[in-house]
């Protein structure tokens, strides 16, 4: 197994074609090189300032090494921050954006044997550049991905639908039946979070903003199998309990917005219940009411998928064990896609702007 690509302690991460691959050719191999389209970036800022299409050479193929065609790749909030130099893991420039998305394994290094050409195949750590026609990397940068899902759930299954599955596997034992309330309810983690709850038979109960359109975005997460939505405004004055009486209180609360509505979130929860935080897309501090930590005993954490993903890094098997049981989530049905737009590959700028603007779908970058 490779060493990470990265320690948390350090702000830059070598970008894939700069990495010293740890294999070699054989003695007089041909060394046949490609090429590839990127999306690349050489200083912080916005994206119309920095991103260019630029043509770049890719390394010779080791033994251990894969070639991948990207497919498709995901515009995500993430990626934003890393061009604007606001997220915990920035690159050494010049760099490649995107952090997720699906490619079709071209060709592989003799002493490969997880991955075959024709597979498809998805990073599995942060910092990888998949906004590119092609890359070459090593064999344990990627976990396979089945080909009998849609396209761009495979595109979108590494971050959200994986970051929603492992806090509602790690943190409380979570029985049919139980409660789980979330806030950024419509987002793709919120999303994801209805319908595996949905699977586990699990209940949720779903905070979104209100807008112009409530209703209809209210019966189109029911539909994903949410059991009750609520704006914020309505829980501030109302409260839970007279809002809703059928369900028992949320034993686990997720939280990605921070401010009053992480607040309404852990003033919900029932005694010895746990709210986890994995978002701040208020940009404000969380409010932590004194007695929900005295006289409730709540419990409070945090969750970085990046994080959890380098913790197990040395144990590829499992990585693929949650890539694998999502993916299953999707084949049965249970795990939609979430609704994206998609975006020709060269009218990236589109897609780069639609991630900053409020109320928009996830755009998907095709290559």
């Amino acid at each position: 197994m490779r060493r990470p690509l990265f320690r948390l302690t350090q702000k830059r991460v070598l970008p894939l074609w700069q990495r010293e691959s740890r294999t070699t050719l054989a003695p007089g191999a041909l060394r046949q090189l490609h090429s590839c389209s990127a999306l690349v970036y050489r200083k912080h800022g916005h994206h119309y300032d920095t991103v260019r299409m630029e043509e770049m050479s890719l390394p010779a193929l080791g033994q251990h090494s894969v070639r991948l065609r990207m497919l498709a790749a995901p515009v995500n909030p993430a990626d934003i921050n890393m061009l604007q130099g606001t997220y915990p893991i920035l690159p050494v420039f010049p760099a490649v954006g995107g952090n997720e998305g699906v490619g079709e394994v071209v060709e592989v290094g003799r002493k490969v044997t997880s991955l075959r050409p024709g597979d498809w195949a998805i990073p599995w750590d942060a910092g990888f550049g998949t906004w590119r026609t092609e890359a070459v990397c090593e064999a344990d940068d990627l976990l396979q991905v089945p080909k009998d899902i849609p396209l761009l759930g495979a595109a979108t299954i590494g971050v959200n639908p994986c970051t929603a599955y492992r806090m509602l596997k790690d943190f409380v034992t979570l029985k049919p039946g139980a409660t789980v309330m979330q806030n950024g309810s419509n987002s793709a983690v919120g999303q994801a979070v209805i319908q595996i709850a949905a699977a586990l038979g699990v209940k949720t109960i779903n905070i979104i903003r209100d807008r112009p359109n409530r209703q209809e975005l209210e019966e189109e997460l029911k539909s994903m199998g949410a059991d009750f939505v609520i704006t914020e405004e309505e829980l501030q004055c109302l409260g839970l309990d007279n809002v809703i009486q059928e369900l028992p209180k949320p034993i686990l609360g997720l939280n990605c917005v921070g401010g009053r509505s992480g607040g309404l979130v852990l003033s919900s929860l029932c005694d010895g219940a746990t709210l986890v935080t994995y978002g701040g897309m208020a940009k404000k501090p969380l409010q932590i009411p004194a007695k929900s930590l005295i006289f409730k005993n709540i419990t409070l954490q945090g969750f970085w998928m990046t994080q959890w993903k380098r913790n197990n890094s040395k144990d590829v098997t499992q990585l693929q064990a949650m890539v694998t049981s999502v993916c299953d989530l999707v084949k049965s049905g249970q795990l939609q896609p979430p609704h994206c737009v998609q975006v020709p590959f060269h009218h990236y700028s589109q897609a780069l702007q639609a991630i900053i603007q409020a109320h928009q779908r996830k755009h998907v970058l095709f290559m």
